[in-house]
């Protein structure tokens, strides 16, 4: 299962962009998947709760958006959902539709809890 490597790269990414220290005050870390990346989301949600289970991470929830695959014509400009193998424009014909969107993988943001602790 390649999410539970992909979950664990998140992870990494959330590491590295969030001190040790603001760890707990993850509450949820947001990706893009596109419906072409070759990644079950719901899978993917699963591995990134088990990898951050017993870590200073463990409050971080992941939250996917997910992306539909669209295309684009490169003589007409028609912007449509991608019909299988067929790279034909339904508006005009022409052959050569370009892929603009649906093979995302990203980390899009991470959230913090807002909530300061006192200095005792």
């Amino acid at each position: 299962m390649h999410e539970l490597t992909l979950a664990a790269g998140i992870l990494e990414i959330v590491q590295h962009n969030v001190r040790p220290a603001d760890a707990a005050r993850v509450r949820a870390v947001r990706v893009r998947v596109g419906e072409l990346a070759g990644v079950v989301p719901e899978s993917l949600a699963f591995c990134f709760e088990a990898i951050v289970a017993d870590t200073p991470y463990a409050s971080a929830v992941l939250e996917v958006d997910r992306v539909p695959a669209e295309a684009a014509c490169s003589e007409c400009g028609c912007v449509t959902g991608p019909s299988g193998a067929r790279c034909v424009c339904p508006a005009c014909g022409a052959i050569g539709m370009r892929l603009r969107h649906g093979e995302e993988l990203q980390v899009v943001d991470v959230e913090l809890d807002d909530a300061m602790e006192k200095a005792s």
